[in-house]
């Protein structure tokens, strides 16, 4: 399988550049729309030339786009992908996408369109090499939202991951091309501070001051953080509204939450809607809750132990685990029971940056071990 996907590296970089040429930032619903254009057309090729069905089920939630492919029916293997990006639209006028010294770099390529790339062309491999009857039994999901927690796309994931024999997920890898075998749990919150205006020269008195209540609870919200058990509680994003000379009467503050157990992520959020005002008038709104439940490594060691016993046979560079704070839509699998692997795409680095890259020399590596994975699974999975 190895030499399959070896064979086949110019087209998967043809094809992740492609893929990295049409911008598609999460919250922009026509660039979304678009990208999904342009998945469909590359992904629809490559199984067409494998002899598998092209044409995907187009599925808009929401307003976002998110594409199906099911092979024989589907619904024992979900490989899970992504087609949207943080980049904003106009990111490959000063990052453009280019190729030296074995490494590609541009806007997307690691997180994750060449992790997109790899995994159609995974499935295209096992056809190729066994037969279109080879990957029966297979989901290809491509969704539009996952960078902004996949608020449209959830449920479409849980219900195609619901009864599957395993999830592999093709987000990035970790460093040194690391397998993601566990991730912290996810939680996203917002503070709304109802406060009232005031004239902040002539009556300051009569307000009630949004800022300076928020102020206040910053503290508080930080406090909840627990570093012996691998909470991280980060207050991010802050705004107050109204003008330089008036008593805010709202402010809002985005609160990012990360934790290892179930057990600590509600902990937070029992203390997040705790909050009480220290400002006699004031109001505290919290909104946002769990977002993501723990990836555990209860639910990846089967699959991990599967994919180092094919590599090494295959010829395949040699894995390694790693546990992450990020999440990703394999929390969601995970955290249903379903056994699930993430990490299975691009190595490289710079996730979201300015030198976000994949290493090439990977590429047929990991491609093949997904190949293979789904081969396995399919198969029995060693059991």
């Amino acid at each position: 399988m190895l030499d399959t996907c070896s064979e086949r590296l110019g087209a998967i970089l043809d094809d992740a550049q492609r893929l990295m040429s049409c911008e598609s930032p999460s919250d922009d619903l026509a660039a979304i729309a678009r990208s999904a254009d342009v998945v469909a057309e590359v992904v629809g090729a490559r199984l067409a030339e494998a002899g598998l069905p092209s044409t995907p089920e187009r599925i808009v939630v929401g307003g976002c786009t998110h594409l199906r492919w099911r092979f024989g029916g589907g619904g024992r293997v979900l490989i899970l992908t992504h087609h949207d990006t943080v980049w904003p639209i106009g990111s490959l006028a000063t990052y453009p996408i280019h190729i030296t010294g074995g490494v590609l770099s541009g806007p997307g390529c690691f997180d994750m369109k060449v992790g997109l790339a790899q995994a159609v062309h995974a499935i295209a491999a096992l056809a190729q090499k066994a037969g279109p009857a080879a990957v029966a039994g297979v989901t290809l999901l491509v969704t539009g939202d996952e960078e902004i927690g996949s608020p449209t796309s959830r449920g479409l994931i849980e219900d195609e991951a619901r009864g599957a024999k395993a999830v592999f997920v093709l987000e990035a890898a970790g460093p040194d091309g690391s397998l993601k075998t566990a991730r912290k749990g996810a939680s996203v919150y917002g503070v709304d501070v109802i406060g009232r205006a005031a004239h902040a020269g002539l009556e300051p008195e009569k307000g009630i001051n949004s800022v300076v209540e928020l102020a206040a609870q910053i503290p508080v919200i930080a406090a909840l953080a627990d570093t012996d058990h691998g909470t991280t509680v980060t207050p991010t994003r802050l705004r107050a509204d109204t003008t330089v000379n008036t008593v805010p009467a709202h402010a809002r503050l985005d609160v990012d939450v990360r934790a290892t157990t179930a057990a600590e992520q509600h902990r937070v959020d029992h203390g997040m809607r705790s909050l009480e005002s220290t400002l006699s008038g004031s109001r505290i709104d919290v909104s946002g809750g769990i977002t993501r439940p723990v990836m555990e490594r209860t639910n990846t060691a089967h699959l991990f132990s599967r994919a180092t016993t094919l590599a090494d046979s295959a010829g395949i560079h040699p894995l390694h685990a790693i546990a992450v704070g990020g999440a990703s839509d394999g929390n969601l699998t995970a955290g249903m029971g379903v056994p699930t692997l993430d990490g299975l795409g691009a190595v490289g680095g710079g996730a979201h940056a300015a030198d976000e890259h994949v290493v090439i020399e990977h590429i047929p590596h990991r491609t093949a071990l997904v190949a293979l994975l789904i081969a396995d699974t399919l198969a029995g999975g060693g059991r």
